[in-house]
């Protein structure tokens, strides 16, 4: 009995297969091709030698001979590369440089009796001291101070202030300046406040209230000023 062949059975179950089916309806195999140069290959080596290894076979016939091409290939290169070298002299072709000798003449001497002769540094710092008028500020720390004057935060009430301020100074006090009372949770808002002298303690505020009511403030009283 006649074995059946790839393009009639299954080569995996050996279930009969028609012409044009792609896949075995027993196990699921996808089926070679029945037409194309493969199947032609196919027949023609199962008519010469009998058995057949697969479609397999033609691909990787392919690389092999892919590869021994490719092989041969770089042989022949690295041949011709390497005969092509041989007995080959590279000549310089740049022009020799020539050598100076250098120069042993004396450098000129250059004059410095004619140089002018450059200003000494001055010693003294130059400071700008602040107007004799000048307002002080108040630190950011609290303290102790002599208030002289309160006076309502009107336009009229700091004209009066300023005066005020200007009085003291012409006193001799010390440390006279102008505070915004709103911005001082010690203080009443709503005022401008002149006041001479920043204190650390309470002591030292008491001990120059003399002066200030002595200069004309009689009124003049210690606070404490805190933010």
């Amino acid at each position: 009995m006649t074995q059946p062949t790839l393009d009639e059975a299954c080569p995996r179950c050996g279930a009969h297969r028609d012409p044009g089916q792609e896949y075995c309806l027993e196990c699921g195999l996808k089926l070679p091709p029945t037409s194309g140069r493969i199947a032609r290959l196919r027949r023609g080596w199962v008519r010469r030698v009998g058995w057949y290894p697969g479609d397999w076979f033609w691909t990787t016939l392919l690389a092999l001979v892919v590869a021994a091409g490719g092989a041969a290939v770089a042989i022949a290169t690295t041949r011709t590369a390497s005969g092509g070298n041989t007995g080959t002299t590279f000549v310089a072709t740049s022009p020799p440089v020539p050598l100076t000798t250098p120069s042993t003449s004396t450098p000129a001497t250059v004059d410095t009796s004619t140089l002018p002769t450059p200003p000494e540094p001055s010693s003294s710092t130059t400071t700008t001291a602040a107007p004799a008028n000048a307002l002080t500020p108040w630190p950011a720390a609290s303290g102790w101070t002599d208030v002289l004057v309160s006076l309502p935060a009107t336009k009229a009430g700091r004209e009066r202030a300023q005066a005020q301020a200007r009085k003291a100074r012409q006193a001799g006090l010390p440390e006279v300046g102008i505070l915004v009372s709103s911005r001082y949770s010690s203080l009443h808002p709503g005022y401008l406040v002149v006041f001479a002298g920043i204190f650390d303690t309470q002591r030292e505020a008491v001990s120059s209230l003399s002066a200030a009511r002595g200069a004309g403030f009689s009124s003049a009283y210690v606070r404490q000023i805190t933010q």
